[in-house]
């Protein structure tokens, strides 16, 4: 998990750099509203970002589109073997709060001898709730960020088990805005 904030620099923390392989698939793991996206504009290629919103739109015209789901993630799951297979870090814009889901996507970076890094965006359920109310329709329903709370939540415990190399650990606001990324290779 990440540490603390290692010192304090003139009334800012300076947290460590979160460290990926130049291979790596990296899963983004929050819930709906915690800023998975922002964080992947801020940090990452367009090309290196895979969201099932953005492939949702894709297959329907419409990110929204629950009921392409199923679609969106066979295509996330075949461009991502392909861009692993070519040793290109990947990033997949996800809730990610599932531990099935994510096993999926470990095993695929497995199959590629490539390795899995977890980047934990766990926002406070309050601040959750508050940033999703105040998203544009269609939007989850209050009762679904619940839902994936409860399900993250309960997973924390065992994240370190599921075969990542790495799980960084972002508990509010300020470490998801403070986070730096540095790349390896």
């Amino acid at each position: 998990m990440a540490t603390p904030p290692t010192a304090d620099l003139g009334g800012r923390s300076a947290f460590p750099a979160i460290v990926l392989p130049a291979d790596a698939l990296v899963l983004l793991i929050g819930v709906a509203a915690s800023g998975k996206s922002t964080f992947a504009r801020a940090h990452f290629a367009p090309t290196e970002v895979l969201s099932s919103d953005q492939l949702r739109a894709l297959v329907t015209d419409d990110p929204g589109a629950q009921g392409a789901t199923d679609d969106a993630f066979d295509l996330l799951h075949r461009i991502l073997a392909m861009r692993l297979r070519r040793g290109r870090l990947t990033v997949v814009d996800a809730t990610n709060v599932e531990d099935w889901a994510r096993a999926q996507l470990v095993a695929i970076a497995r199959r590629h001898r490539r390795p899995p890094v977890a980047i934990i965006l766990d926002l406070p359920l309050a601040a959750a709730l508050e940033r999703n109310a105040a998203r544009p329709s269609p939007r989850p329903p209050p009762s679904a960020v619940r839902r994936q709370h409860r399900w993250l939540t309960d997973s924390l415990h065992s994240l370190a088990d599921e075969g990542f190399a790495a799980v960084h650990h972002l508990r509010s606001v300020a470490e998801i805005d403070a986070a730096r990324i540095e790349r390896t290779g």
